[in-house]
């Protein structure tokens, strides 16, 4: 079941980057923006989404991460070639 948290936070930062802040996207920006510093990867992401009852798909997790990262609220770190990191600590 999906925590009740607020949503508040995390609609105000998509909508300041100018990202509509759809229910996917909510629910990931929650999960990332939330707390301290998160250093993620979309596999990670995805399986915390899915814990936290969010219905989302690992190429939705992977596009939303991109378009964060394209908004300036994330920034990516390749580790390798097939490997990347998502870092909130911009």
């Amino acid at each position: 079941m999906l925590r009740s948290r607020p949503y508040t936070r995390a609609a105000d930062l998509l909508k300041l980057a100018g990202l509509r802040p759809t229910r996917q996207r909510l629910a990931l920006a929650r999960l990332l923006f939330d707390d301290d510093n998160r250093h993620v990867t979309a596999e990670q992401l995805h399986a915390e989404a899915r814990n936290d009852g969010a219905e989302v798909s690992l190429a939705t997790v992977y596009n939303t991460l991109h378009q964060f990262t394209q908004a300036g609220l994330m920034r990516e770190v390749m580790v390798d070639p097939g490997r990347s990191y998502f870092d909130t600590n911009t």
